[in-house]
């Protein structure tokens, strides 16, 4: 009964202690979509890493970008910051993760503006 066990509890070790994803691959540039809920006007704008955009009151700073190997569900991560230039005075309203598959899973709140990312560019 014991050895049963042990053999499980091996097994389970064995599966958590191998890696099941690979590596990511780092991209050049972010993709993003950008919505202005006042216009309903829809804008791509792509943004090279450790570079930053403007649109409208926003300034998007992008840090890193990150994309899942093409032999696994697509995904792409990028590292943001966002500011908002209203009255000359910059006020940072986001900072951290932003995944394409689940824009909902950001906190970016903007009573003007939504933006999503679409793709992390490689080339």
């Amino acid at each position: 009964m014991y050895g049963n066990h042990k053999f499980f509890l091996f097994f389970i070790i064995f599966l958590y202690s191998f890696n099941c994803f690979g590596e990511l691959i780092e991209g050049k540039s972010a993709d993003f979509q950008i919505l202005d809920k006042i216009t309903s006007k829809i804008k791509n704008l792509e943004i090279y890493v450790d570079n930053s955009e403007s649109y409208g009151t926003l300034i998007i700073k992008v840090f890193a970008c990150y994309k899942r190997p093409p032999e696994e569900i697509p995904e792409n991560f990028v590292l943001i910051k966002i500011f908002d230039n209203i009255e000359n005075s910059e006020n940072k309203i986001f900072q951290g993760w932003m995944i394409s598959s689940s824009p909902s899973a950001s906190p970016f709140e903007h009573p003007i503006y939504d933006i999503w990312l679409k793709d992390c560019n490689i080339d």
